[in-house]
C-alpha cells in the first residue's frame, strides 16, 4: 500500500498521534451533507441512526449538527449496539429513552426491538444513517442498517447513508459468504467476512439484492477524497472508539485477526490488556517457542514479537500470560482472518493438551459458528489442526465476491 510504513506495529500506543481534524484531506458523508446546505433533508421529517462516531471532522455530534441546522427538522433517534453516545457495554441491551442533549426521544435497535416500528416511524420522513464501521461482517452496525432499510421498504421511508471510510481499506475481501442456516445479527448478510466496501458501498448491494418489493429509496452521501488504498491515518480523520475495545484504527485492523477465535474464549487476544486484538497468550504459552513457530511460517506481511503481560481483566486477569503480539510488515500481502487460525495450528502442534475448543468451558460453539457463518470453519479446523485443510473454503467465494461487489463501488 502507497505510504504505508514498512513496519505498522498495531499498538495501541498510536493512539496518541492524532491526526489534526483540520487537515483531513478526506471528507465525509456528513462534511459533504452540511456543505451542501442539508438540501436532500429540507422540507423532511428526519430520524438519525448514529453513535459517538457520527462527528464532522471538527468532531462534532452528527446528532448536534442536525438538530441546531434550521434547515433539518430532526425528530426521533435510533440507537445501535452500545448505544448513541456509547455508554453501553458490548452485547448489552440498550433501552429506549431520551436524549439529554436534545430532548428527542432515542429508539433502541438492539434491545427487545431490533427492526424500527411503524410507530417509531410515524413522525419521520427520512432516515439518516452515519456510524463509522470497521469493515467485518460480525460488527453488529451494519446488521442493524439493514434492519434499518427493511423498516424503510415496508412503511415507505426513504435512507440516507453518510457515508464514512472502511479502516481495513477497500481492497480486502477475506473469508467465506454466509451457509444457509447459519444467518444472524452477527452474520446477517450474504458477504464474506471481510468484505472491501464502505458502509454506503455495503448499503447498495444490500438494497439492490433484495426482492424489489423489499428495497428502500436509498441515497448514499459519497465521501470526497477517499480512495480505496488509504488506511485510515492517511485520511486524516480523528477517530472515535466505535466500541470500548476499538481505541484506535489499528485496533480495528487487529480486530479480524484475532476477533473469531476470542469468541471461544479460551486465551488472551489483548482484550483486557493495552493491545485489544493484538495478541496471542495464555499462562502455558512459552511466547519464544511460539514466536519461532509463527515466523518460520513465514506468512506473508506478517512478524511475530514474544511477549509477556498481566492482563487488567478477563481471560487470565492479573495473571503473567506469555504470547504473541501481532506485527504487520505489508499490509497489502498480510491475509488478516487467517492469522487466527494459523495460531490456532501451531498452539495445538505444540500444546496438544490444550485444546481451544474446550479452555473456554463453552456449552456450544454457537456464536463461533455464527460469527464464521457456518459450521464448517470448526469442523475442518478441528479434523487434523492444518489450516490447509479450511483454506479452501476460506478462500473460495472471494474472486467471486470481487466480481459481485464491482458495480456498487464508488470509489
Amino acid at each position: 500500500m502507497k505510504n504505508t510504513p514498512k513496519f505498522f506495529l498495531i499498538s495501541i500506543i498510536s493512539s496518541v498521534f492524532l491526526s489534526v481534524a483540520a487537515s483531513a484531506q478526506v471528507k465525509t458523508g456528513i462534511d459533504v451533507l452540511q456543505e451542501s446546505g442539508f438540501s436532500i433533508l429540507a422540507g423532511k421529517r428526519v430520524g438519525l441512526l448514529t453513535n459517538p462516531t457520527g462527528i464532522d471532522r471538527n468532531m462534532r455530534s452528527t446528532v448536534d449538527i442536525l438538530y441546531a441546522a434550521k434547515e433539518v427538522n430532526l425528530t426521533v433517534l435510533f440507537a445501535p449496539e452500545h448505544g448513541i453516545r456509547g455508554n453501553e457495554l458490548a452485547g448489552a441491551l440498550v433501552a429506549n429513552t431520551v436524549d439529554k442533549s436534545t430532548g428527542l426521544t432515542v429508539y433502541s435497535l438492539h434491545g427487545k426491538t431490533r427492526k424500527p416500528t411503524a410507530d417509531m416511524l410515524k413522525n419521520v420522513d427520512a432516515i439518516v444513517y452515519d456510524i463509522q464501521d470497521i469493515g467485518c461482517r460480525s460488527y453488529t452496525f451494519i446488521s442493524s442498517l439493514g434492519n434499518l432499510m427493511e423498516a424503510a421498504a415496508q412503511y415507505n421511508k426513504e435512507v440516507v447513508v453518510l457515508d464514512r471510510p472502511n479502516p481495513l481499506g477497500g481492497e480486502k475481501v477475506e473469508g467465506p459468504l454466509v451457509r444457509d442456516g447459519f444467518y444472524s445479527f452477527v452474520s446477517s448478510f450474504n458477504i464474506p467476512y471481510i468484505y472491501g466496501l464502505t458502509v454506503g458501498e455495503l448499503a447498495g448491494l444490500i438494497n439492490n439484492e433484495r426482492p424489489v418489493d423489499k428495497r428502500c429509496r436509498l441515497t448514499v452521501v459519497k465521501m470526497d477524497g477517499w480512495k480505496r488504498n488509504m488506511t485510515f491515518r492517511e485520511t486524516g480523520l480523528p477517530w472515535v472508539l466505535t466500541s470500548p475495545q476499538i481505541p484506535t484504527p489499528e485496533a480495528a485492523v487487529a480486530y479480524p485477526m484475532s476477533g473469531i477465535v476470542g469468541e471461544l474464549y479460551a486465551i488472551q487476544i489483548g482484550v483486557g490488556y493495552t493491545l485489544p486484538f493484538q495478541v496471542f497468550a495464555a499462562e502455558w504459552i512459552d511466547g519464544e517457542a511460539l514466536s519461532k513457530a509463527m515466523n518460520r511460517l513465514a506468512l506473508p506481511g506478517l512478524y511475530f514479537r514474544p511477549i509477556t503481560f498481566k492482563p487488567y481483566f478477563g481471560i487470565s486477569s492479573g495473571k503473567s500470560v506469555s504470547g504473541v503480539q501481532i506485527y504487520i510488515t505489508d499490509y497489502s500481502k498480510a491475509m488478516l482472518t487467517e492469522v487466527q487460525w494459523y495460531v490456532a495450528q501451531e498452539l495445538h502442534r505444540m500444546y496438544p493438551n490444550h485444546d481451544l475448543f474446550k479452555l473456554g468451558n463453552l456449552k456450544n460453539y454457537s456464536m463461533f459458528d455464527d460469527v464464521n457463518g457456518t459450521s464448517q470453519v470448526r469442523l475442518l479446523l478441528t479434523k487434523r489442526y492444518q489450516v490447509a485443510d479450511l483454506l479452501p473454503l476460506w478462500r473460495g467465494d472471494v474472486e467471486t465476491f470481487k466480481v459481485r461487489s464491482a458495480e456498487y463501488k464508488l470509489y
